[in-house]
């Protein structure tokens, strides 16, 4: 006679941090700010019931792992563990290191999922420096360009063998180092910008890194086990969610205004015939956004087969939480959900509307 066997959920979360010596001014604030990513998965894991593990990596041109797949309730603080050397950038090492440890976890009993985000702020010109004992960049050009395509086939073959329950994404400082990214094989919805050189950058690069942790557990709850699409925001809402933690709001109250030019949105506001008071107006998601914490955030029904909006609109307290935004300042990237748009409250005079989006405004 068998017994029944409960199939939790387990989550090994990978964190992936740059340590070379441009990450100097970082430091103390990104041991602080990891500790409250850690705090962040603690508490959505404990919300949901899910079993987190969390790894953490460190990297200059050497990769050195400091925890390995630890109950995230029980991981120390990062201070003590993450010290910054003078080396460069074994980036694709890295990456491919904590990919390789990670295969080794057995997932006989369980359903297991596996996120690995790597933080960098520079480029890669090191991996394969412990083996060689010289950074790639500064051997002859032939022997420096062989030992590159190694490393860049190694990660190609890293990331084409991840199976449908693997995530892996990436933070980087620019657009070029996007590009690059998506060579190595990150997917395009899996790669974010960190403004390394501001003093904000790294809260605001973890912040990001905790908002796309947060929507991955509650994508489990979906039975979403990978995506390609990490830092997209409402990816993933359902309708079922929306009806239960939202409020429609009444139809004679707001309107829904196509936009045709890029007007400052107050401008926009008046010459459509409408009074215009701070906070009455909320812009279409469309491009990548800086949303604050004080910002009201709000979703409109659209026509799956059309895309074309309904006109019912919903909103509440609830909004951010379930668009999966931290308190606090975020970066965030609008998701391709066919049932519903995104809006988030301008309280400016000034902001530029996109022609082709829609102004959702309050009367």
């Amino acid at each position: 006679m068998s017994a029944n066997r409960i199939k939790h959920k387990v989550n090994h979360v990978s964190l992936v941090v740059d340590k070379s010596g441009s990450m100097r001014q970082h430091s103390a604030q990104l041991v602080r700010v990891v500790d409250e990513f850690v705090k962040g998965l603690q508490e959505e894991s404990d919300r949901l019931g899910h079993e987190t593990r969390i790894s953490l990596y460190a990297f200059d041109h050497q990769v050195q792992n400091l925890v390995w797949d630890m109950d995230v309730k029980h991981l120390p603080s990062l201070r003590g563990l993450y010290k910054v050397a003078n080396g460069a950038t074994a980036l694709i090492e890295s990456a491919v290191k904590s990919i390789d440890d990670l295969k080794n976890i057995w997932e006989g009993y369980g359903e297991h999922s596996f996120l690995q985000v790597v933080v960098t702020d520079g480029e890669e010109n090191a991996s394969g420096f412990a083996e060689s004992g010289q950074m790639h960049t500064r051997m002859n050009a032939g022997q420096g360009k062989a030992a590159l395509r190694t490393w860049i086939d190694r990660i190609h073959g890293a990331m084409d063998d991840l199976p449908d329950h693997w995530t892996s994404a990436i933070l980087v400082p620019n657009s070029l180092a996007k590009r690059t990214a998506q060579e190595y094989g990150f997917p395009a919805g899996n790669i974010a910008i960190w403004d390394a050189d501001s003093s904000k950058g790294v809260e605001e690069a973890i912040g990001t890194v905790k908002n796309a942790a947060t929507s991955f557990l509650r994508g489990r709850e979906k039975g979403v086990r990978g995506t390609r699409n990490l830092f997209a925001m409402g990816q993933d809402l359902s309708t079922a969610e929306v009806k239960a933690n939202l409020d429609a709001l009444d139809t004679g109250k707001y309107i829904l205004i196509p936009v045709d030019e890029a007007l400052p949105i107050r401008e926009f506001v008046t010459r459509s015939g409408h009074p215009y008071k701070t906070g009455c107006a909320f812009y279409e998601l469309s491009k990548r956004e800086k949303v604050q914490v004080n910002k009201q955030l709000a979703v409109a029904e659209k026509d799956p087969a059309t895309g074309r909006m309904t006109g019912r609109v919903f909103s509440g307290p609830a909004a951010r939480q379930l668009l999966g935004l931290p308190d606090s300042e975020a970066t965030v990237k609008p998701g391709d959900n066919p049932s519903y748009t995104v809006f988030v409250q301008s309280t400016s005079v000034n902001r530029k509307l996109v022609p082709g989006t829609k102004l959702l405004v309050m009367l």
